[in-house]
């Protein structure tokens, strides 16, 4: 079963509340960086609906071409897909409403970088969201090494030319920052 659909994970993190809670509306423009299966993608294309729209990155080619096809079955034409690092790809110069990171930021070789070009891409007033494992031990999730901590994310959103508007638990195993451009 994809993880998109996985029963278990949306008990712990329900995709469409997690999208409603950071502002999600129809007609917004909404970046998945490091989309993989489209656990956010699909529910983000069906919020922001026809005269919305959603892109997803991901370095993997193979998942992206499996979430293309999910999408073309579920008749969601508003999703734009492409593979590719994050610290090499903007989608769009300042465009989108909200770019989004799930558990993705550990995962660049140069997050700063992944940030940089997300600021290029945000239009004004738009926000930058990253949902990421906590770095505490537990038995899902990336490995507890390369996570990082709130405090962590927070200096590298920072960095990158964003105010972090606010810092939160979600639900038991993640965190969410806000973040506008500075």
């Amino acid at each position: 079963m994809p993880r998109y659909e996985d029963t278990e994970r949306v008990k712990s993190q329900n995709p469409e509340t997690v999208l409603l809670h950071i502002g999600l509306q129809p007609g917004f423009t909404f970046m998945d960086i490091g989309c993989g299966d489209g656990f956010f993608s699909i529910p983000a294309a069906k919020i922001v609906g026809k005269e919305g729209k959603v892109f997803g990155l991901d370095a993997n080619s193979s998942i992206i071409d499996s979430l293309q096809k999910k999408a073309q079955q579920e008749g969601l034409n508003n999703i734009v897909l492409k593979a590719g690092k994050a610290e090499e790809i903007i989608l769009c110069d300042s465009c989108a409403d909200i770019v989004f990171f799930s558990m993705a930021l550990h995962d660049f070789a140069t997050p700063l970088k992944a940030l940089g070009n997300a600021h290029k891409m945000l239009r004004p007033g738009g926000k930058l969201v990253n949902l990421d494992w906590k770095k505490i031990p537990m038995e899902c999730g990336a490995p507890l090494h390369i996570r990082f901590s709130e405090i962590q994310a927070q200096e590298m959103i920072e960095q990158s030319g964003f105010k972090v508007a606010s810092v939160e638990e979600s639900g038991p195993y993640h965190y969410l920052i806000t973040a506008h451009p500075a």
